[in-house]
Order: structure tokens, then C-alpha cells, then sequence
């Protein structure tokens, strides 16, 4: 099933089940009020959910039209946010050329970021200062219910409820001075934006496996295409992220987990972030050409299906400055 969150008065939005083809939508607010509400008992309520997404397939007569301009991300606000790094690809870049340790192929790093408030997906992101280093992070990221206390990751999949695509903004040049006090992030990592839709996993059929998303993210900057590398291409799968979360505490239900920004060795891909590209010029040239993004550009983040249609429906928002 597809579920989405409209904006509305209360900060956690309404609640709506969305068409497969992203066209039409249907309150699911009688259900639970709101995604947030819905993880409360997720065992009670999916398979409502479900039965109401069935429905609306089937052809029910009040549905209406769906409109990605009025939603908000799915989980307006969540109890917890935890991103890490799951690319090789990535990480050997990021590192000028340096080979991934031993550690990072047996298990991923993560951080806790703030969940208190995401963005909407067509809302303007506020960024303080161009000379931050404004930067993008396209990624794939799943919202789980209750996780046990060092869950596997056998048990951490049973755990997986869906599957979104996030932006995860960074501020580059903020970023430097915070790993170098090697106190993990805060300033640099400004609120997260996630597309309009969440879907379940069965949704993506063969296309997920091995707990991970086999299909290109397409990201764009001002309507060009800077790359659309495979996110299956992860070293660990989104249960290994998980239960790596889980090893010293349980995960709240509606706890949302990144695998961090997607990358192929494939340089013909692209990136899925400028910081990746600059890193790659520098390596070459000795001196990084593509310039972080500038207030007024807008990035465009989505997944296709293999017929074409958005499956998650775009994060499509400018860079702007705060009101």
C-alpha cells in the first residue's frame, strides 16, 4: 500500500491512502489520525490500512484527486531519525581513494539526526548562508515498527513497515568543523525532507530483495540530471542498518532509519550528492569544480518503476533563505 500525510492544523497532518499510480487518494484519518498515530499500534492498524488501500483500488466512488503539493513528508515529525553510510562507492570517494577499513564491511556507521521536524517535499529549504556549503543527500530510508532490544537482522526486517526517499540536507562547509570536533552532527545537518509518498515493501515487488532498493535514484539540479545511481548497491541492507540501531536499545515504532547517500562505483551514474562529485574532481584536477547549490536552485529527487511511474512521487524543493 501507498500512504501519504496532508498538511493540516495539527503538526502530524492528516492521514490519506494513495492509489498505486499516485492519482488518487482517501482518508484514512477514521482510521488513525495521522502516520504518527498509526505506528502507535501498527499490528492493529495495517492491516486496515490495507484493507482501505484495497478499496481505493478497487475503485471507490469518493476518492479524490492526489495532490503531492499538499503533502507534507509522510512522518511530519518522529521519535527518532538515524542515518548512516552504507555505499562503498561513497565512502571511497568521499576519502580520496582510500580503500573502505575492515570495519565498514562488516558494519555500517550511523548518527542520530533531529527528528522534532522535517520539511515538506515542495517547501523551500532555509538555509542561514550560501557559504555553508549547501549541499543535497539523495538516500532511501525505512520507518519501522516496535524493534526489540538487539534485534538480528533477520528480526530487524520483519521490522521494516516502509520504505520513503529523503533528501538529507547537508551544509558542507559546517560539516568540516563539526568532524573536526568529533562530537557528530548538529549545525550542519539541518531538517531532512522526504517524498511525498511511503509505501510498504511488498509494494516494490522484485525490485526489493535483500533488503535493499534495486533501482536507480534520480537526482536533478535546476532540471539537469546529476545522477541516477542504483541503490542497490549497498554493502549493507537496510536490516543490517537497523538491527545496528537496535544493539544497545529498542527502536520506537515510527522510527526512521537511512542508509545513507546512494552511490555506484559506476562513475557514469553520477552522484547523489555534489560533495561526492567535488571530492572526485579534486582527486583528478586538484580542484573541485561543481559549485554547492546557490539560493534559488531547486533539486529534484525521485524513483521510476520499470514502466516510468513514480513510485514515491518527487522531492522537488529550491534552496532559499529563511523567512
Amino acid at each position: 500500500m501507498k500512504l501519504a500525510t496532508l498538511k493540516s492544523h495539527h503538526p502530524d497532518g492528516e492521514l490519506v491512502v494513495v492509489s498505486r499510480d499516485l492519482k488518487r487518494m482517501t482518508s484514512a484519518a477514521d482510521i488513525a489520525p495521522s502516520l504518527r498515530e498509526a505506528f502507535d499500534d501498527w499490528p492493529k492498524n495495517k492491516p486496515l490500512l490495507a484493507a482501505r488501500y484495497q478499496r481505493l483500488m478497487d475503485g471507490l466512488k469518493n476518492a479524490r484527486d492526489f495532490d503531492p503539493a499538499l503533502c507534507h513528508s509522510p512522518l511530519p515529525r518522529a521519535f527518532q531519525w538515524l542515518d548512516g553510510t552504507a555505499y562503498e562507492s561513497h565512502r571511497y570517494r568521499m576519502t580520496r581513494g582510500k580503500p573502505a577499513p575492515e570495519w565498514f564491511l562488516k558494519e555500517p556507521a550511523v548518527y542520530q539526526g533531529r527528528s522534532d521536524g522535517f520539511l515538506a517535499p515542495n517547501a523551500d529549504v532555509p538555509i542561514g548562508s550560501e557559504d555553508w556549503g549547501i549541499d543535497f543527500e539523495g538516500e532511501v530510508a525505512v520507518v519501522t515498527d516496535f524493534v526489540p532490544y538487539g534485534a538480528s537482522p533477520a528480526v530487524a526486517a520483519t521490522k521494516i513497515a516502509l520504505v520513503m526517499l529523503v533528501n538529507d540536507v547537508s551544509l558542507r562547509n559546517l560539516q568540516a568543523v563539526e568532524l573536526g570536533k568529533q562530537f557528530g552532527f548538529t549545525r550542519s545537518k539541518p531538517a531532512s525532507v522526504f517524498a511525498p509518498v511511503a509505501v510498504t515493501p511488498d509494494e516494490l515487488g522484485p525490485a526489493w530483495r535483500d533488503n535493499r532498493l534495486h533501482l536507480p535514484l534520480r537526482c536533478s539540479v535546476n532540471g539537469t540530471l546529476f545522477g541516477d545511481p542504483n541503490a542497490g548497491e549497498a554493502v549493507h541492507g537496510l536490516d543490517m542498518m537497523v538491527s545496528y540501531c537496535a544493539l544497545t536499545q529498542s527502536l520506537a515504532p515510527g522510527t526512521i532509519v537511512g542508509g545513507g547517500t546512494v552511490s555506484n562505483h559506476d562513475p557514469k551514474r553520477g552522484y547523489a550528492t555534489i560533495a561526492e562529485a567535488r571530492s572526485v574532481e579534486e582527486t583528478a584536477q586538484g580542484v573541485a569544480k561543481t559549485p554547492f547549490l546557490k539560493y534559488g536552485d531547486r533539486v529534484r529527487i525521485e524513483m521510476l518503476d520499470p514502466a516510468g511511474q513514480s513510485i514515491f512521487g518527487a522531492i522537488d524543493h529550491r534552496m532559499a533563505r529563511p523567512a
